[in-house]
């Protein structure tokens, strides 16, 4: 809320260079502001007289907005790759496929190993297991396990994240 915007009668003011003013009305503070040339900001509605101050209004955004710019520069998007296998994957498949999940894992992203059960192979849960341990295993130098294997449907999921650096 800004000037003519702020509904409050009474309001808690404090000056732009930092000072308190003390409680004045919004008439007087209205009156102050427009002296100094500058605006007047409600900067806590929810306090007990809500607390306004006088400052550049459009400076003030400019601020506030550059500093949701530099947060997002400094933010990390994680992407999930996935990682299919079988439950009768052969050896150099499997290697392959550990190869690739470590690749992943160095550049920061998750890594999601999904295994799909076909026909009559969802009796067998426990094989499906066995390989995702292994998986899990294999890659535990440069990831660690962020949710244990779990059925969804005809398919069994790990996730795996990488290893926070030192």
């Amino acid at each position: 809320m800004v000037n003519e915007g702020i509904r409050a009668r009474e309001l808690r003011l404090i000056a732009d260079d930092g000072s308190q003013l003390g409680v004045k009305s919004k008439q007087e503070a209205l009156k102050l502001a427009e002296q100094a040339n500058l605006d007047l900001v409600l900067v806590a509605p929810k306090a007990k007289p809500p607390v306004a101050k006088i400052m550049d209004y459009g400076k003030y955004r400019f601020e506030l907005q550059k500093k949701q710019r530099e947060a997002r520069k400094k933010q990390k998007v994680i992407n999930v790759k996935e990682v299919r296998l079988s439950p009768t994957i052969d050896t150099n498949d499997f290697n392959t496929k550990v190869k690739n999940a470590r690749k992943f894992l160095t550049k920061g992203d998750k890594v999601k190993v999904s295994i799909r059960f076909k026909g009559r192979a969802i009796t067998h849960k426990e094989i499906g297991r066995e390989v995702l341990d292994r998986f899990a295993a294999e890659t535990d130098d440069v990831a660690t396990v962020e949710s244990k294997a779990k059925m969804d449907g005809r398919s069994m999921f790990l996730m795996l994240a990488p290893k926070a650096e030192k």
